[in-house]
């Protein structure tokens, strides 16, 4: 018997950024809170990728808000230094947008951080989507998801 596998979508971006003198604390190293703004770089850079941006969102009537974050720190980021962000977007049949992250020091070739995030869909009024709204069920297919 034959049984059709199904292809994993695999989407992803990388982004390189390197290290402002804004983004690390008084050792040079890169400060925890600026990690968030990473991940926000990937997100964002997703979204123009693969037409999932937070304008599109909201001209389709929603918000998407971040519900979770998360980060494992795995060695030093220091300012001057290079690094990429990979973002990987997550496919789940909720109604959330789910990445996970993995950020690379260029400069010492070693893996810094690794995370993950999601994100609910709030409509205009503030209001929790339960089922995912059908612009992005809509997307998903054009993504082949």
């Amino acid at each position: 018997m034959l049984y059709k596998i199904k292809k994993m979508v695999d989407l992803k971006v990388e982004k390189e950024i390197k290290i402002r003198f804004s983004e690390v604390d008084s050792m040079g190293v890169v400060w925890h809170g600026a990690y968030s703004k990473y991940f926000e770089d990937a997100r964002e850079a997703f979204g123009d990728q693969f037409g999932l941006s937070y304008l599109y969102m909201f001209e389709n009537g929603f918000f998407t808000p971040l519900v979770s974050l998360d980060f494992q720190y795995k060695s030093v980021i220091k300012y001057g230094d290079a690094v990429k962000v990979i973002g990987k977007f997550i496919d789940t049949p909720a109604a959330k947008i789910i990445f996970d992250y993995e950020i690379y020091n260029i400069t010492t070739q070693k893996l810094a951080t690794t995370g993950k995030s999601v994100q609910a869909f709030l409509d205009h009024n503030y209001q929790l989507l339960l089922y995912p709204p059908t612009f992005y069920l809509e997307w998903k297919k054009k993504m082949k998801l």
